[in-house]
């Protein structure tokens, strides 16, 4: 028997606090044959048992709220295409988990009740998710596996994407129907005080593998969530994909609750501190590079990324050998294109995204033009004083060697080097000679008490912090409808 797998999504993370609108062009769309064409879905491919059908998704920078208008095109799309292929036997869908709509408290659950609704009660549901994702009820009563990122940074990836569709593949091939329980845990911490490669959250995620090998369970996963988005679905939670529910009860409420006893613990893993202290570490270091992450403003969270807070702190401290990777201007970067590489030009640096956002102006050499696939992915490269400055025309992340590279720049050589990040990325962190972290201003700034907090449930801690927490793990409403008819017999 061939067994129908249709896949799709859509994942973005989106912070209430950056106004800039993501629209249809901020993502990057694979539609039918192309999707499996992408590395991270190379490992899908039709076998003997069975039939891959590549619907839509579409992936996206992290950013602000996506545009009401650009998530019904696609929703829309993605459903037509989900239709045309029916009947199906599994649906997997890979998501992030933290998308926010203009108008919309649970993007997800909207997308996912919407190809729930398509498929029918009977097609089994398997979605990837991003630890830094938020769950909701409406989203478990949907489903029938889940799997999450168990890294951050994230370097598995594809091995959760793997996890889930391979559950989805495995329920096929045996007959065997999972459900998935789930336990909110009411915390919500920045991804940079939860990283794994730091403790508490290092022991918390080496436990997860060993639960899964528990009776009755297939997948445990302990969900971070979003703290940039003032929404009511926004926490920390247990999810746990398996076939006995008593097991299940039992593995969430002890994820739940092992992250809730280490809610005081976290921490920020680098050196950490307001953006005028790590400068002066910077300048008195003896070893190069040192790597500054301006964490307020970091595109991959979800950051505007056109701040130039460290460029001016820098061009006051008369700094040298500085490497500033990157400012999101367009308009600056078609400044410099029309200038031509050589050109010494009065440049306005910055606050072209959200008006809230600091500039700079300065005399600049254009020393590098990079149009390598049109206007939206030139890059600019200018010096002022010893300031060597990376400009976007989008938004985008510099955590590659590669992102570099490309540009004749050597990342291991400079003095100093800052990127808008928040924990370093795996190429860059082992090149840090030191890493600190700037605690800097921002739509995803680190002073997450300081924040919007008026939609979220409460109480939430670091929110919220007198108050007691048991955990009570809830089913997807399909299991329990499951269950019962089976008790019933």
């Amino acid at each position: 028997m061939t067994f129908r797998i249709a896949v799709g999504g859509i994942h973005t993370e989106c912070s209430t606090g950056n106004p800039a609108l993501m629209q249809a062009e901020n993502f990057r769309v694979l539609a039918g044959a192309d999707l499996p064409k992408a590395d991270y879905f190379s490992f899908l491919h039709d076998a003997s048992d069975v039939e891959i059908l590549p619907l839509l998704h579409a992936r996206a920078v992290p950013g602000g709220p996506v545009s009401a208008q650009t998530y019904e095109a696609f929703k829309a799309d993605f459903l037509e295409r989900l239709k045309a292929s029916l009947p199906i036997d599994g649906l997997y869908l890979a998501m992030h988990g933290a998308m926010n709509v203009e108008g919309m408290d649970d993007a997800e659950a909207d997308w996912i009740s919407a190809a729930r609704e398509t498929v029918g009660p009977d097609c089994p549901i398997a979605v990837s998710y991003d630890l830094h994702g938020n769950v909701s009820q409406t989203i478990v009563d949907q489903i029938d596996i889940f799997a999450a990122y168990r890294t951050a940074p994230h370097i598995d990836m594809r091995e959760t994407m793997v996890r889930a569709y391979s559950m989805l593949v495995k329920s096929l091939e045996t007959g065997i129907r999972p459900g998935v329980i789930w336990a909110p845990v009411p915390v919500l911490l920045p991804g940079e005080r939860t990283s794994t490669e730091d403790e508490p959250a290092a022991s918390l995620y080496r436990q997860l593998p060993d639960i899964d090998t528990r009776d009755g369970i297939w997948d445990a996963n302990l969900m971070v969530g979003y703290v940039w988005a003032d929404e009511p679905r926004g926490t920390a939670c247990a999810v746990v994909t398996a076939t006995d529910w008593v097991a299940a009860e039992t593995a969430a409420s002890e994820i739940a609750l092992s992250y809730w006893n280490a809610r005081e613990a976290f921490s920020f893993g680098p050196v950490t501190g307001p953006l005028d202290d790590m400068l002066d570490i910077a300048e008195k270091a003896e070893t190069k590079p040192v790597i500054l992450a301006d964490s307020g403003d970091n595109p991959t969270g979800g950051g505007v990324g056109d701040r130039a807070d460290v460029l001016k702190a820098l061009i006051e401290r008369d700094y040298s050998d500085a490497l500033i990777a990157g400012i999101a201007d367009r308009p600056a970067v078609e400044k410099c294109f029309a200038a031509g590489e050589g050109a010494e030009i009065d440049l306005s640096i910055g606050g072209t995204l959200d008006e809230k956002s600091p500039s700079v102006t300065a005399p600049v050499k254009v020393i590098h033009l990079d149009d390598p696939a049109g206007a939206d992915e030139r890059q600019a490269v200018v010096t002022t004083g010893g300031l060597t400055i990376v400009l976007s025309a989008r938004r985008r992340p510099y955590h590659n060697i590669a992102d570099f590279t490309q540009l004749g720049l050597d990342p291991k050589t400079v003095r100093l080097l800052v990127v808008k990040s928040g924990y370093l990325s795996p190429e860059l962190a082992p090149i840090a000679n030191p890493n600190l972290m700037a605690l800097t201003d921002g739509a995803i700034n680190q002073d997450i008490e300081a924040l919007p907090n008026f939609r979220r449930q409460k109480p939430s801690y670091p929110f919220e912090k007198d108050f007691a927490y048991s955990p009570l793990p809830s089913p997807s409403k399909r299991w329990a409808c499951a269950d019962d008819a089976k008790r019933e017999m």
